[in-house]
């Protein structure tokens, strides 16, 4: 498909001009980047107790020329703030950087690459503001607990990127790489259900059974599934499945998941889910409690900074499709608390195929799975984490010095907005 030709009042990637001297303070940084990966992968730590990635990061950031490092910010133990002041007027651009890895498996969402991405873009794009003299300021966020523990959206009720125009990040997976990526809204809860004991075979009859109140709940979320939209999602499992078989069971809980393509549609979702809850305790007598965890919105890429991290990537050897390919195909059903940054400021949450293959060129796992927590740990991984690196400061970069740009990017992210309250 060919792009459509920009518009008068389309910025023009100026990133060309720069990716030389980005891509060489990048390189120049590859031997810190990589020791840096590999030792927040080798010690794999779950979220909100990043001690040592938070230790590595921060003590690293605390010895680049100009920066100033917060740890422990907004008082969350694990967060940091590290923020390039050029002290002349321009706009914020900021780096997310992820550390926390999954029980069991360690790093098999590839956090070791997304910390060191983001550390590699934002001191090049520092490095470039004090080289050339480019007004603005450079924020990067150390933002534990992405697995479940929504660590940017604690910082986002701190006010942590208040005054920032731009966040940007790249995440690895075995999926093509992409600018556009869109992820769904996550909601997850648990559910306990109270009833009574009693003897299951001399006096059944005197009990209420939370067992079969939370197995009424799932047949009936199971037979939900089948008259759900497209891009709908439910999961769930059983945690507690009561005390002994000869007892009534007097409890029993589960956690569940909802997903849908936008928060809009996640809230008409549940309102059907919940129900089926409900009935559960309308039918056996027991008492039901939901207990709602952290909620993620879905990620909306912003589509003009697309355009100039697609431009610089595809210069850097990528093949990133057109946008409106690329917004199509970028689409994916898990979830990030990126998504819930989407919708307080202009951002983009690029993706970076990361080979997760044997020997004979066999397809292997993906994020979430052993095979992928080796595959992030290679060479080629490292390799392929810079040249996103570089394309992420080079986007920076454009907000910088390209005009118009950033009064586009923000035009497209209230429209986006608008158009969200509306759906």
């Amino acid at each position: 498909m060919v792009e459509r030709p920009l518009s008068s009042s389309e910025s023009q990637p100026s990133s060309h001009n720069h990716l030389d001297a980005i891509s060489t303070q990048v390189e120049s940084l590859s031997d810190d980047l990589r020791r840096i990966s590999l030792s927040i992968h080798d010690q794999p730590e779950l979220q909100f107790k990043e001690f040592h990635a938070h230790r590595v990061l921060t003590e690293y950031l605390q010895k680049q020329h100009g920066w100033k490092v917060t740890p422990s910010a907004y008082d969350i133990a694990t967060a940091f703030v590290a923020e390039f002041d050029s002290r002349r007027d321009g706009p914020v651009v900021s780096f997310n950087a992820e550390y926390d890895a999954l029980v069991g498996i360690g790093h098999a969402c590839g956090h070791n690459l997304i910390a060191i991405t983001s550390l590699g873009a934002a001191l090049a794009t520092a490095k470039l503001m004090e080289e050339k003299k480019l007004g603005g300021k450079v924020m990067l966020f150390g933002t534990p607990a992405e697995e479940g523990g929504g660590g940017k959206i604690k910082l986002l009720k701190a006010g942590a990127y208040k005054g920032v125009d731009v966040s940007i990040m790249a995440h690895p997976g075995i999926e093509p790489d992409g600018a556009l990526i869109r992820t769904a809204a996550y909601h997850g809860f648990n559910v306990e259900y109270f009833g009574k004991e009693a003897h299951a075979a001399a006096r059944p009859w005197d009990g209420i059974n939370a067992l079969d109140a939370l197995i009424t709940a799932y047949n009936a979320v199971s037979v939900l599934r089948q008259q759900t939209q497209p891009g709908d999602i439910i999961q769930g499992m059983i945690t507690n499945g009561g005390a002994r078989p000869n007892i009534i069971h007097a409890y029993a809980a589960g956690r569940f998941v909802v997903r849908a393509h936008s928060k809009a549609r996640l809230e008409e979702l549940k309102k059907r889910v919940v129900p089926c809850f409900e009935a559960g305790a309308t039918a056996t007598g027991a008492t039901l409690k939901l207990t709602w965890k952290m909620p993620y919105d879905d990620h909306v890429p912003n589509r003009a900074l697309g355009r100039h991290y697609r431009a610089a990537f595809n210069s850097l050897g990528g093949s990133i499709p057109a946008p409106d390919i690329d917004i199509i195909t970028s689409v994916t059903q898990a979830s990030t608390d990126q998504g819930n940054v989407s919708y307080a400021l202009p951002s983009l949450h690029t993706s970076i195929w990361i080979r997760s293959e044997d020997d004979d060129g066999k397809q292997l796992g993906g994020p979430h799975t052993p095979d992928f927590t080796k595959a992030v740990r290679t060479e080629e991984a490292h390799s392929l984490a810079k040249r996103a690196a570089k394309a992420l400061a080079a986007t920076a970069v454009d907000v910088l010095t390209c005009d118009g740009l950033l009064d586009e990017i923000k035009r497209e992210f209230e429209e986006m907005k608008k158009a969200e309250c509306l759906a």
